[in-house]
């Protein structure tokens, strides 16, 4: 039996974490929201009856809610510690989906605001999160942190098809990135995996609604993924992604190479 903890489990592939991983009874999963209520009642309207399922509330941008749900979490898994802690949640702006950094460039206050609110829970909510989870983790038998990046991260891809959108979010978890490596640092010598993957492009429900303008923005970019990928036919469903990622971190090890690594939901620098 595994012990997983997995924040933002209330929607996207934080939801099909839960839906997949919980699948197996044996398994213990422990999700971390912050509406509580609400994502209980779509358990059991999707999932049904899961007594392996357990929902606790933290906030990233709130400490004291995030050192209560380590405390709950102790309580609820008892002495069989985390094997697997999963950085899921993230806020995702609508600033800058769809636009070129350029278009930034007079939104003065606008991008002051998003930057805070990117640092404050892409970047510091999770250090916190894994400092406070970190004693669980060591008495887990697994011993694998998996934060969710994004392939808008890395620099290659942005350099070589000229991706120009969601600069601060791809920002953000750029430095993300960089806390799992110091991270790696310090704790792979006691059998720690940090390691960040890129859930691929996935369908989350983030375009239905999208303007003109938008529909404009985001077609350039998968005209780009396309020259990237000639293979790329599309977002991906959170179903595929989750059971990419989920192969790529059961396959990963410290001695395999992944210590501090970031990799694409494939397991290597394939983003799409």
């Amino acid at each position: 039996m595994s012990v997983y903890v997995i924040t933002g489990v209330s929607k996207g592939i934080g939801f099909e974490f839960l839906r997949q991983i919980s699948e197996d009874q044996k398994n213990l999963v422990v999700g971390l929201v912050r509406d509580k209520a609400a994502t209980e009642k779509k358990i059991a309207a999707e999932l049904g009856d899961r007594p392996n399922i357990h929902i606790l509330h933290a906030d990233l941008t709130k400490y004291a809610s995030l050192k209560q749900a380590a405390a709950d979490t102790a309580e609820t898994i008892g002495e069989r510690g985390i094997d697997y802690l999963v950085a899921n949640g993230a806020l995702v702006p609508y600033l800058d989906t769809y636009g070129p950094i350029g278009a930034l460039s007079d939104k003065v206050e606008e991008v002051d605001a998003v930057s805070s609110q990117l640092s404050q829970t892409n970047v510091v909510g999770n250090i916190h999160l894994f400092h406070l989870f970190l004693p669980l983790v060591l008495k887990g038998k697994v011993k694998k942190v998996l934060t969710i990046s994004t392939g808008l991260a890395d620099l290659d891809l942005t350099n070589e098809c000229e991706v120009d959108i969601g600069a601060l979010y791809a920002a953000s978890k750029a430095a993300m990135n960089v806390i799992v490596a110091k991270f790696n640092a310090q704790y792979k010598k006691d059998g720690v995996l940090f390691l960040s993957i890129s859930p691929g492009l996935v369908e989350v429900g983030h375009y239905a609604d999208s303007t003109p303008e938008e529909i404009q923005g985001l077609t350039g970019f998968m005209g780009k993924l396309v020259t990237y990928a000639p293979h790329f036919k599309g977002p991906i469903s959170p179903e595929e992604s989750v059971r990419h990622v989920r192969s790529t971190w059961e396959k990963a090890s410290i001695e395999g190479g992944f210590g501090g690594a970031f990799v694409s939901h494939l397991g290597n620098k394939q983003w799409v």
